[in-house]
């Protein structure tokens, strides 16, 4: 039987949860509300505690998380294995810079590099720190190997796209609350329609450097590209001398039923970007893994970061490694993805649009006559599941790979009866 971190059993806890009402919730999030800026809008739940796929509140209420920090939390919260590692190398070294070589760095870029089958890894801190890195290195093999004139290459993006919020990313963002209000934007990108080989096709020029994608496009709403699309999106690559940047950022280290979302059809990009559960939701950990063909044109003082590849983060990342290593993880997430496929997909018609499943990660379109996305996932709050909306319309779903059957069928349930206005 599930239990939170009191022994209970969470999922008995029935009686609903009111935001509105006067408790320490509501103090701690006033309290945030008026200290910081307001860069997210977050449903009104603070947590104190969290174990598995459960998390408690300030008041001691049980929540199952069914968003697991975007993809950051594969292993669920406080994974023996991960937090041993963790604390193991708390007791040792926790920071040298790379001014020092650390007794972890070398083994984890390896196992890393082994578990991507590329020569090099260069570790960083967040996601959008890989996919500037991942930008920076594209543009540096353009003009050395490729030999574009200096200072033209461009990089080919999709519409729709989410690689982070620097201000280099937002420029090629189509999104406009990401976007407007943060030019003017560096230049070099060249957008196409997300899933259209034509249009990919048409943009690559002489000064073409690269094709920068998420094989599934997560903050988008989850949204798979058509079948054959990635081995297309490779073929054109190749053809033109580009290369193929996989931002697996969030669909990779399992989530999708496979170590990377690009296995699905036998795609190996030129370059992986990874973060997110490469830190195991413990510490902020993000690598771009590629050829030295390719991070081998990067030089002493050309890149860094002060906590980049960090000891701890290693120490960490290292277990990641291992832990994916087995294919237990992508196993789960197959199984466990077809049994949330199977439940969503009844729901259409009934209050739900359209469902896209891949692994345990699910996009799903609500029809607006049941209310918007943020509706939904506060009604959700109320029966005590977390899920996040995007886009106005659309939830996500992404719990922990170490979730239970039970526990997500419980989750999905409420879905289903908020969802059917119950």
């Amino acid at each position: 039987m599930t239990t939170d971190l009191t022994g209970k059993d969470p999922r008995s806890q029935d009686q609903p949860l009111d935001p509105t009402a006067p408790l320490h919730t509501h103090e701690q999030m006033e309290l945030a509300e008026s200290r910081t800026a307001h860069n997210y809008h977050p449903l009104p739940v603070v947590v104190a505690h969290a174990e598995g796929a459960w998390m408690t509140d300030v008041d001691g209420r049980a929540f199952l998380d069914m968003l697991a920090g975007y993809s950051a939390l594969n292993f669920g919260h406080g994974h023996p294995a991960l937090l041993q590692a963790a604390h193991e190398q708390l007791d040792k070294v926790t920071l040298t810079s790379r001014a020092f070589v650390h007794d972890q760095f070398g083994a984890f870029c390896s196992e890393l590099g082994d578990l991507t089958g590329k020569d090099m890894v260069l570790p960083m801190n967040s996601g959008a720190e890989a996919v500037e890195t991942a930008l920076k290195v594209a543009r540096k093999w353009g003009y050395e190997v490729k030999g574009v004139p200096d200072d033209t290459a461009e990089i080919v993006v999709m519409s729709g796209n989410f690689h982070g919020r620097t201000s280099t990313i937002v420029g090629f963002s189509d999104d406009a609350a990401a976007r407007n209000g943060f030019g003017p934007f560096a230049p070099g990108f060249v957008t196409v329609e997300y899933g259209d080989l034509d249009a990919l096709r048409a943009a690559i020029t002489d000064r073409t450097v690269a094709v920068l994608l998420e094989p599934i496009q997560g903050e988008g709403g989850v949204l798979i590209p058509p079948d054959g699309y990635l081995r297309g999106v490779r073929e054109i690559c190749d053809a033109h001398q580009v290369l193929m940047v996989a931002d697996e950022i969030q669909a990779g280290l399992g989530r999708t039923g496979r170590t990377f979302a690009c296995d699905h059809e036998d795609v190996v990009p030129d370059v992986y970007i990874l973060g997110k559960a490469l830190g195991g939701g413990i510490v902020p950990v993000s690598a771009v893994a590629a050829d030295k063909n390719v991070l081998g044109v990067l030089r002493p003082g050309q890149h860094g970061s002060t906590f980049g590849g960090n000891p701890l983060a290693c120490a960490v990342g290292r277990e990641v490694v291992s832990m994916l290593a087995t294919g237990d993880f992508q196993q789960r997430a197959t199984a466990l993805g077809e049994i949330m496929r199977d439940r969503l997909e009844k729901l259409i018609g009934n209050g739900v649009l359209a469902v896209r499943v891949r692994g345990l990660w699910a996009g799903i379109d609500i029809d607006p006559k049941v209310g918007s996305g943020r509706d939904v996932c506060e009604a959700l709050m109320a029966r005590r599941v977390l899920a996040k909306d995007t886009h106005g319309s659309t939830i996500r779903l992404a719990p922990p790979l170490v979730i239970s059957e039970e526990d997500l069928l419980w989750g999905l349930d409420q879905l289903a009866e908020v969802v059917a206005g119950a």
